[in-house]
């Protein structure tokens, strides 16, 4: 039998805010990781999922990433995640960080410039659409309450959000956003990291035309699940995930890059069984 290290072991996960504060402002951080690398070690962890400790204005606790190359000023540095890495892997301990890659957060500089203007080569990068007769482009409504649009004066469309209005969706059908995504994921593969936790992966696929969703209750705003989660285009995206990270660890002659990224192909076989039993 084969067996694979992120099913056959123990994975610890760490919410850095509350783990251990290494320099007393009430916060925890990356260097509070680093002092208690021992002891996770002697805990018998074998992997370390890590939350989301990209730069963030923290509207959602590090789920709306502003820069997905930088770390979070509260949590210290990029030397300081190298650091808590190296001592990682010298305790036989793997990493896999927490990414969102269905939205940014609305300080990412993609979506300062997607709302310049109407024309504005970053416009497609997220999901904007004219309002219809006064109103949101649909009906859905947001994860945090209300309506999953935002409407912006300075263009007079709407941006999608599924979660907090800070938290603006990626356009996905955009070949342009999916290459910029897989060279930031390719970047932390070179940086030593061991593999990702994927939020919310199963949103990135939306349905086309973005329809109304069916009137299940007595409120403005309708539940319009059936319209991107596991969407038409998912495992698509997926395997185009998989295949390109690889290619471009290829490109860079990594091979233990390539060798941590192609096993994940028979994964998303069985996933995408597991979508057509949902069907």
């Amino acid at each position: 039998m084969n067996k694979t290290w992120w099913k056959e072991t123990v994975v610890y996960q760490i919410y850095p805010r509350s783990f251990c504060d290494s320099n007393g402002d009430g916060i925890g951080d990356l260097r509070g990781i680093i002092q208690k690398l021992d002891y996770l070690q002697e805990l018998g962890v074998n992997v370390v999922w890590l939350s989301p400790v990209y730069k963030s204005p923290n509207d959602d606790n590090g789920y709306d990433i502003s820069d997905y190359r930088d770390i979070m000023d509260e949590f210290g540095t990029l030397g300081d995640w190298e650091e808590m890495l190296a001592g990682m892997h010298q305790r036989g301990i793997r990493l896999v960080m927490d990414l969102v890659v269905n939205h940014t957060s609305d300080e990412h500089p993609w979506f300062r410039e997607s709302r310049r203007s109407r024309d504005n080569p970053y416009r497609d990068y997220y999901i904007w659409r004219p309002g219809q007769d006064g109103r949101e482009p649909n009906n859905w409504g947001s994860h945090f309450s209300g309506s999953a649009w935002e409407y912006d004066e300075a263009t007079g469309e709407y941006y999608l959000h599924l979660f907090s209005r800070k938290q603006p969706d990626l356009n996905w059908e955009n070949p342009t956003v999916r290459a910029e995504v897989y060279d930031m994921m390719h970047w932390w593969l070179k940086k030593g990291v061991d593999g990702f936790r994927m939020d919310v992966i199963n949103m990135l696929s939306k349905a086309p035309g973005l329809p109304d969703a069916p009137v299940v209750a007595n409120a403005r705003y309708q539940y319009g699940g059936q319209h991107f989660i596991h969407g038409p285009r998912l495992l698509e995206f997926l395997q185009e995930m998989q295949r390109e990270v690889a290619t471009l660890a290829a490109k860079a002659d990594d091979g233990e890059i390539a060798r941590r990224v192609l096993p994940a192909r028979a994964e998303l076989e069985r996933l995408r069984e597991q979508i057509q039993n949902l069907e």
